[in-house]
């Protein structure tokens, strides 16, 4: 089979942009809409059923080349067309129309194109855990729009961004005291600078406040809100955009941000923040009694405005230092898939080690805290750091967003089971295993996930081994229906798990 890089090998930003932005769209086309036809090889060729066009595309994991059968030959389309192409197919599909998530498909094309641009003219950074952080150019790979930010000027956004590699002050403000409201602990935020007489110190994202300025406006007027400067030094973002880590303080702090990036506007909901200290706890715990190396980051609490509880929230979450091994380097689990500088999952002399170790560090953790605590954490691919030891060998996986957690009974075991098999399995373990199979070609990645599940005495990691589907998220028929990001919708997807490949 001919492999296909998704970015052509030109320095044409708009060629390269396209195909960034093609590839997971194309992704979410073909596992939500189209149907397959038979035959080997490249290119593979599927009927589209809305119109009963047919489209063929080339590679694996990143789609490109997407060509439409007409007039009795093959035309290849750019990335407008294939944005037309597919908003036709969904309003055959679903009777509906959806003219922002054109925008934003659109939005995230062009984006693509700004960090292309930026990233040509910036130094990556030299410590490997931020350069992970900052790799995702492609972003999530069965999201239509991954790289949308609101639709707004680039010059608004794109100094707060990681894949342009950002680093920034974040500004301090002083809330009158009598207006804080906060829960749990938050006492590493007033080492970022010092708050006048009645006044508590607030970090907040300087894209953020540039958001919100006009409804803040009349509290810095009235005197509830000062301006006090910027942190002596930078933060940077990850991969997560609002997410900020400062290594001089070893702190991570989620702030709101009201854009809409991938299915969710990103604000930190008041009903989410007042559930944190119980679903913290719960994950805490479940790692805590977990007998290996895996540690769990903990959001340690919040800090806010009573007027403005969700535009100005920060929350705590704790640092690297005291939870990962000595020696160790943290790397995004998202970053070994989009591959940087330096990537061990592409270096690696024996893929077959390097897949056993991941394996054994990211597994056994997210199974135990389900069959032995009801914790169904968010394993996916940007909630995961694997910690590697000098070799590139992986040692430790640390897991990260209480935002994210769910409790059974909360949820039901079957609907808790089937999320975490989609963020552990689906989100995570398909794609490291086809991003591994890819940079060594002729390697098998799914023996290995068999033998790793089946060391487990769980009776839904038995019937995950023989069931012939996994669950795959929806997210182009999500964001096309207006559907709560949250409100996640599955269709069965083939289980590589069930057969030899």
């Amino acid at each position: 089979m001919d492999r296909v890089d998704p970015m052509p090998p030109s320095d044409d930003i708009g060629a390269r942009a396209d195909a960034y932005a093609a590839a997971p769209l194309l992704n979410c086309l073909l596992r939500e809409i189209a149907e397959p036809l038979p035959g080997p090889g490249e290119p593979r060729a599927h009927r589209l059923p809305g119109s009963g066009r047919l489209l063929r595309v080339r590679g694996g994991r990143r789609p490109a080349a997407p060509e439409v059968h007409a007039a009795g030959a093959w035309h290849r389309i750019g990335h407008t067309e294939l944005v037309k192409l597919v908003a036709d197919e969904l309003r055959r599909h679903t009777g509906l129309s959806n003219d922002d998530l054109l925008t934003e498909m659109i939005d995230s094309r062009d984006a693509i194109a700004a960090l292309l641009t930026a990233r040509a003219g910036a130094t990556p950074p030299d410590d490997p855990y931020r350069l992970s952080e900052q790799s995702l150019v492609t972003g999530h790979p069965h999201h239509p729009a991954p790289k949308a930010r609101g639709g707004g000027p680039v010059h608004r956004w794109l100094p707060y961004a990681p894949e342009a590699y950002a680093r920034f002050p974040l500004v301090l403000l002083g809330v009158r005291a009598d207006t804080v409201v906060e829960e749990g602990d938050t006492t590493a935020l007033d080492t970022l600078g010092a708050a006048p007489p009645g006044y508590r110190l607030l970090p907040a994202h300087p894209w953020q406040l540039d958001l919100v300025a006009r409804t803040l406006a009349p509290a810095f007027a009235d005197g509830r809100l000062l301006r006090l400067g910027t942190t002596a030094s930078n933060a940077w973002p990850t991969a997560a955009i609002r997410t900020l880590y400062a290594p001089g303080h070893d702190l991570f702090l989620k702030f709101s941000l009201d854009v809409r990036i991938t299915n969710d506007i990103r604000r930190l909901w008041r009903h989410d923040l007042l559930e944190l200290g119980r679903t913290d706890v719960a994950a805490s715990h479940a790692f805590a009694a977990f007998d290996g190396t895996a540690a769990w980051l903990g959001d340690r609490g919040y800090r806010t405005a009573a007027f403005a509880f969700e535009e100005l929230a920060v929350l705590v979450r704790d640092g690297l230092r005291g939870h990962l091994l000595p020696g160790a380097t943290p790397l995004l689990a998202a970053g070994l898939v989009e591959g940087f500088t330096g990537d061990p999952l592409a270096t690696a002399a024996d893929p077959a080690t390097w897949w056993a170790a991941y394996l054994r560090q990211v597994v056994p953790p997210a199974l135990a805290a389900f069959a032995d605590h009801g914790v169904v954490i968010e394993a996916h691919l940007q909630n995961t750091l694997v910690a590697v030891d000098g070799a590139g060998t992986p040692v430790q996986a640390l897991f990260r967003d209480a935002e994210g957690v769910k409790l059974l009974p909360d949820v039901s075991r079957a609907a808790g089971w089937e999320r975490l098999v989609y963020c552990l399995v689906v989100n995570n373990l398909i794609e490291v295993a086809a991003a591994l199979a890819e940079r060594h070609p002729g390697y098998d990645p799914w023996p290995a996930v068999r033998r790793e599940l089946a060391r487990h005495d769980l009776p839904e990691a038995r019937a995950l081994l023989a069931s012939p589907t996994l669950p795959g998220k929806t997210n182009l028929l999500l964001r096309w229906t207006r559907a709560d990001g949250a409100d996640a919708r599955y269709l069965p997807l083939p289980n590589p798990l069930t057969h030899d490949t």
